[in-house]
């Protein structure tokens, strides 16, 4: 399977890694994250060019950890820790434009630090913390 994933980073960010099923991605998404409390932060960069991050929207709620994958038109974000509990909530956001993620729906159990990985038609969230 070749994959698009999204890696869980520092301070739990979750951000794009590539994507081997498709040209050079023109855009890096990063979401969540925890500066003394979770973020709910999406932010974007262009890859081809030099300049600081942009805010893209919010994941649905805050939280760290959360694992992802993408096609080349949708991203998706799943499970993490709010800062109180594990979440199962999967986000979306359309990759093209700017704006809040939707609920996409949930996990089978809530989970942190999850890995996500993804090919053009499905995700696949495993692994975590419970």
């Amino acid at each position: 399977m070749t994959t698009s994933s999204f890696k869980t980073g520092y301070d739990g960010v979750s951000f794009l890694a590539g994507n081997a099923a498709y040209d050079p991605p023109a855009t890096g998404l990063f979401a969540g994250g925890w500066i003394g409390s979770a973020l709910n932060t999406i932010d974007y960069i262009t890859i081809s060019s030099t300049g600081n991050a942009i805010d893209f929207g919010d994941l649905t709620e805050a939280r760290e950890g959360a694992g992802a994958g993408a096609s080349s038109t949708r991203a998706v974000f799943g499970g993490g820790w709010t800062g109180s509990s594990n979440s199962n909530v999967i986000d979306y956001i359309t990759i093209a434009s700017t704006g809040n993620a939707t609920d996409f729906g949930d996990l089978t159990l809530a989970r942190y630090d999850v890995a996500g990985c993804s090919n053009s038609t499905r995700a696949i969230f495993a692994g975590g913390g419970t």
